[in-house]
């Protein structure tokens, strides 16, 4: 079912659940905060990013998305603030596990996926650093402002490629151990939110086909950008993973 976008000010005088949200761009942090409150099960409208609005900069705080606000609490944009207001809200299903050890893992697990330094801000710089330097990626206006606001640094560029490759075949590697030992999830036999990550954050390799994921062609030709030892670490069980978690519990076609 497709989402329900509001403008801004209707946004604003409303209450319960509403979120900023990119407009047709699959980006993997706001794909996956859908996920999580489609999963959840809770309603909520969407207001689509508008950089040059102050009213919206005003209300979440920032022009940046996804940013969460319920009611009047105030706006959260973190992965792990938007995962636990919807674990607040709706506690079944429980997207993180309650045993401790397995809830470490989890968390641990997302903030290699979602947090700074992880393998979707890396993989980002990775594509700004492409662009820059005219190899592929991102379009040099767009490498330039997103360089900017994400910490590009020239120097470290040879730093990107490495902890992306190392991600992917750490997260290829958990997901091959559980299909040997007969488990479809990251963590045992029970969807997390882990599985919800890893999913969204495939569409900075390989988006879903178009007639799932609206995009532009050049959008898409730069996310789907590899170099060759990306390439090879984008191991199959990754995207088999995704697709599975798109067919079994998340939304299709993304209503970007």
């Amino acid at each position: 079912m497709p989402l329900e976008y509001v403008s801004v000010e209707d946004a604003i005088a409303r209450r319960g659940l509403r979120m900023v949200v990119l407009s047709k761009v699959p980006s993997p942090w706001g794909e996956a905060a859908k996920g999580i409150l489609h999963i959840k099960g809770l309603d909520f409208a969407a207001v689509r990013l508008v950089y040059d609005d102050p009213a919206l900069s005003s209300w979440a705080g920032q022009l940046s998305a996804p940013v969460a606000i319920h009611d009047d609490e105030p706006p959260r944009s973190g992965w792990a603030e938007i995962l636990m207001l919807a674990e607040r809200l709706a506690p079944q299903p429980a997207l993180l596990p309650l045993e401790p050890n397995a809830r470490g893992r989890a968390v641990l697990l997302a903030e290699k996926i979602c947090g700074q330094g992880g393998l979707g801000w890396c993989r980002r710089l990775q594509l700004v650093h492409a662009g820059l330097t005219n190899s592929g990626g991102f379009a040099g206006r767009v490498a330039g402002y997103l360089g900017g606001k994400y910490g590009y640094e020239a120097a470290a560029a040879e730093q990107y490629t490495p902890r992306v490759v190392g991600l992917l075949g750490e997260l290829a590697g958990i997901l091959q151990a559980q299909r040997d030992a007969g488990q479809t999830y990251y963590l045992g036999d029970a969807l997390s939110a882990v599985d919800i990550y890893s999913a969204a954050f495939m569409a900075l390799f390989r988006p879903l086909p178009q007639e799932h994921c609206d995009m532009h062609p050049g959008l898409r030709a730069a996310f789907e950008w590899l170099d060759p030892s990306t390439a090879q670490a984008l191991d199959p069980v990754l995207l088999e993973h995704r697709d599975m978690m798109y067919a079994r519990h998340l939304q299709l076609p993304l209503s970007l």
